[in-house]
């Protein structure tokens, strides 16, 4: 996770940047960028459900490197575009922002740059540091209340999931900008709602039990055992040989890939991870 797994600062990738308003890319990024946005323009998006897009625009960055914490950078905080370097979830990001604005078929930067903003950050607008949705529940939970998304993990056969995160409030010391207290008094604060609310998962004991309902493209959030984390991991379902694997930014190769193994397997050999969640893109049109 860009916020939670790693604790120091990499700024390999952002640096030396530009700066246009409150956004943040490198000129390596945003040239990409515009390659992404003219391929999408170049496809006919209307014969592509959003699900099948997602994984399309996903499947576009694989080998792209894996980077961590891309978006701490110091000082104010800044809408970061690198598409460059992805973790976890900035690679769940940019593909959910590419394929929200591709099924509008409005290709513009600008576009891009408003829809990160809305998926990034708590009320859709770029504000302090607790302004960004730091625990990916609570990004599933905000996202879904604006629209973008389902989570469909209790209709398919979630359980009920204990989810109290408190890691980020409880070591502020990982986190150059928590050493303002005003900060982790807030964040504490959102812990808090986050762990009122009622979520589920599905046990990775019970993955292939429950495979069919997952759909390729689906939006998936793996749970943990660690007490006081929510996600330790984020990616894309993707159907291979009749399987779910994930299409994800992967620390073991260091670059984003698809899973060699299905993902009740791939979930199998890690005792941390205890299951998952799963949220669906909702098509606009």
């Amino acid at each position: 996770m860009k916020h939670i797994a790693g604790f120091f600062f990499t700024l390999i990738l952002i640096l030396p940047f530009w700066v246009e308003g409150q956004t943040v890319c490198t000129p390596e990024s945003r040239a990409r960028l515009d390659t992404v946005l003219i391929r999408l323009s170049e496809m006919d998006v209307s014969n592509h459900p959003i699900s099948e897009l997602t994984v399309e625009i996903g499947s576009w960055f694989l080998q792209t490197p894996y980077v961590e914490k891309t978006l701490e950078l110091p000082g104010k905080e800044k809408l970061v575009v690198n598409l460059m370097g992805l973790d976890c979830t900035t690679f769940v990001e940019t593909v959910v922002a590419l394929t929200r604005i591709a099924t509008r078929g409005d290709f513009t930067v600008e576009s891009y740059e408003r829809e990160l903003e809305l998926i990034r950050y708590k009320k859709g607008k770029l504000g302090e540091y607790p302004s960004r949705l730091h625990y990916f529940s609570d990004w599933i939970f905000i996202n879904q209340e604006k629209g973008i998304l389902l989570d469909v993990t209790k209709e398919i056969g979630g359980k009920r999931y204990e989810n109290s995160p408190s890691f980020m409030s409880s070591n502020p010391k990982f986190y150059a900008q928590l050493s303002n207290p005003d900060y982790v008094a807030e964040l504490r604060e959102a812990e808090a709602v986050i762990g009122s609310r009622a979520y589920y998962y599905i046990p990775k004991a019970d993955i292939s039990k429950y495979e069919h309902e997952i759909q390729s493209g689906d939006l998936i959030a793996i749970t943990t055992s660690i007490p006081n984390l929510d996600i330790v991991h984020v990616g894309i379902a993707i159907e291979k040989d009749g399987r779910i694997h994930l299409l994800h930014a992967s620390t073991g190769s260091m670059e984003v890939e698809v899973s060699q193994k299905p993902l009740h397997d791939y979930l199998s050999g890690n005792k941390s991870q205890s299951g998952i969640m799963v949220a669906r893109l909702v098509s606009e049109n």
